[in-house]
This record gives C-alpha cells, sequence and structure tokens, in this order.
C-alpha cells in the first residue's frame, strides 16, 4: 500500500466511529475490537491512525535499559498511535507523563495500553489521547522493562502488528489489520450510511419497531 493510500484509509477511519468498524470486522469474520480499554482523558474526536507497536514485561535483572516506549516515539511519525502489550496489568503503569509530553511534541495521534498508565492530569493538560485499563500512580522503575518495539503483539487477545490500524473512542478500541484495511473500512463506510439513514427515519417519525428490524441489518453487502 503507498503512503499516499494509507494516509487516505486513515483520513476515512478518522470519520467512522469504533462502533460501526466493529460492526464491519463481524460481517468479515474478523476478530479486532478490544473489551476494557477506554479513554483516560476527555476525547473530543476519534483517535485513529498507524499502529506503532511496544511489549513490555516484568523485569528479570539489573541491567540498564532503554526506557518503555521510548524507542517507539523516536521511530513513530505524526499520526502514528503507540499500542503498549502491558499483558493486563494493573498493578504498574506501562505509560506516564514525560512519554505524554514527548509523544505529544512528535505530533503522536495517541497511546493505547493493555494495562495501566499515570500521569493522567498532565496527559489531560496537554490534551494528549491516552487509552487505558486503569490509572495507577505505581511507577514502572524496577518493574517492568521493554522488551520489544515494532514486533507483533497480542493486546486483549488480538494480535496486532506495526503498520495496522486502530480506532479507538468512548465506546472502546478497535484493531484493523493493514491487510484488510480497505476492505474494512468500506463496509465500514457503507454500514454508517446505512445508520444515518437508519437515524432520519426514526427523527421523520417512523416506528423504532420497523426501522430496527433484523431486515434492514441484512441490506448493506
Amino acid at each position: 500500500m503507498s503512503a499516499a493510500s494509507s494516509a487516505s484509509l486513515v483520513d476515512r477511519l478518522g470519520q467512522l466511529d469504533a462502533c460501526v468498524v466493529s460492526d464491519a470486522l463481524d460481517r468479515l469474520q474478523l476478530s479486532g475490537a478490544v473489551t476494557g480499554i477506554a479513554p483516560q482523558v476527555p476525547i473530543d474526536l476519534p483517535v485513529a491512525g498507524p499502529v506503532v507497536t511496544v511489549e513490555v514485561v516484568a523485569r528479570t535483572d539489573d541491567g540498564a535499559r532503554p526506557h518503555l516506549g521510548a524507542r517507539a516515539i523516536a521511530a513513530a511519525r505524526p499520526g502514528d498511535v503507540i499500542v503498549v502489550d502491558h499483558k493486563g496489568r494493573v498493578d504498574v503503569s506501562a505509560w506516564g507523563g514525560i512519554l505524554s509530553l514527548a509523544a505529544r511534541q512528535k505530533g503522536i495521534a495517541g497511546v493505547i495500553v493493555d494495562g495501566a498508565c499515570r500521569d493522567v492530569d498532565e496527559a489531560r493538560a496537554l490534551r494528549f489521547a491516552v487509552f487505558a485499563r486503569a490509572a495507577v500512580p505505581v511507577s514502572a522503575r524496577g518493574r517492568i522493562v521493554e522488551q520489544s518495539y515494532g514486533e507483533p503483539i497480542t493486546v486483549g487477545g488480538v494480535t496486532v502488528a506495526t503498520g495496522d490500524l486502530v480506532i479507538a473512542d468512548s465506546s472502546g478500541v478497535v484493531f484493523v489489520p493493514a491487510g484488510r484495511a480497505e476492505e474494512v473500512v468500506a463496509l465500514s463506510e457503507r454500514f454508517a450510511a446505512r445508520e444515518a439513514a437508519m437515524a432520519e427515519a426514526v427523527r421523520s417519525g417512523k416506528s423504532v419497531v420497523d426501522v430496527m428490524h433484523d431486515s434492514r441489518f441484512d441490506e448493506v453487502r
């Protein structure tokens, strides 16, 4: 996929929402929706972009390591979304305020942590989107280390690779495999148009019983 095509897909994805993209994945029998990860700061629009992955694990030695997430920030491009595989841990933070500041300055669209983050007030002041399972004050230092970045990870049971797309909003987080992104986005757009028509029908006075009948959901292919 060319850079121009990828940018166009991201723009189109950003006009959708997590729910309709999840519906498209269901229709295509693809996994991608993750439960339990929510915005930790208020967000105005969906966060959508290409993924840059990070994996963190428990520290088992005293050797010096790069700070977790720092190399991913350095490698990321404006508009990317950093996704941290923290194994669902909520007892220690895998993302903090200095990382949010550096990511914001780099133009990164947001971060998604499968586990806990901290320094939420700093992220809010920066207007930087942070999604996580929880917020805790406990530092990563001495407890966890970065295992890798840019390598495939697992988030909530979904395999995620750098270059996949993600959309995250107040309803949750949905990943889109890069190889199926055009298909998923196009179907999501058709579903969004169907829902807009259904909403307009309700506004015009049509019975919600008729508007929401199962047959209406089978109309889009």
